[in-house]
């Protein structure tokens, strides 16, 4: 299983973020067959909550050639992911890691962020060169 190319530093900006890794890979089942989204992990709630917070990251470089493709290729990825976490592990959050530069260019047209809330597309945008978390979209 080949990791995106900013596999890693999303990884450090969750766990700089306060979350534990808990998979890499997170595997599950679609179908009949094995998917592998690229992150699990867990933050702990306050004391008054049962449970801990749990997500699963789908981690994205967004570095072809096409803007558009990469999007029409990670959505319908997250869409089967998410399928496949409501029947395994519903109480799991998944999200799509989205480079900054990526977010800033594409995102900017209302057609696409409308699209992106329709099939209710959580986002963490994450920077670049550093680990960090820019921002949670929910």
């Amino acid at each position: 299983m080949a990791k995106d190319k900013y596999h890693e530093l999303v990884k450090t900006s969750l766990e700089n973020d306060g979350w534990t890794i808990t998979h890499d890979p997170y595997k599950i089942m679609l179908g009949k067959r094995r998917g592998y989204i690229d992150l699990g992990a867990e933050k702990g709630m306050i004391a008054a909550e049962k449970e801990n917070e749990r997500i699963a990251i789908e981690v994205k470089s967004f570095l072809g050639s096409s803007d558009l493709d990469d999007f029409e290729d990670a959505l319908g990825q997250f869409l089967i992911y998410w399928k496949a976490l409501k029947i395994k592990d519903p109480q799991r959050v998944l999200y799509l890691a989205v480079p900054q530069s990526y977010f800033e260019r594409f995102f900017d047209d209302a057609f696409f962020v409308e699209t992106a809330k329709e099939f209710d597309v959580k986002m963490i945008v994450y920077n670049e060169t550093k680990a960090q978390i820019e921002q949670w979209i929910k």
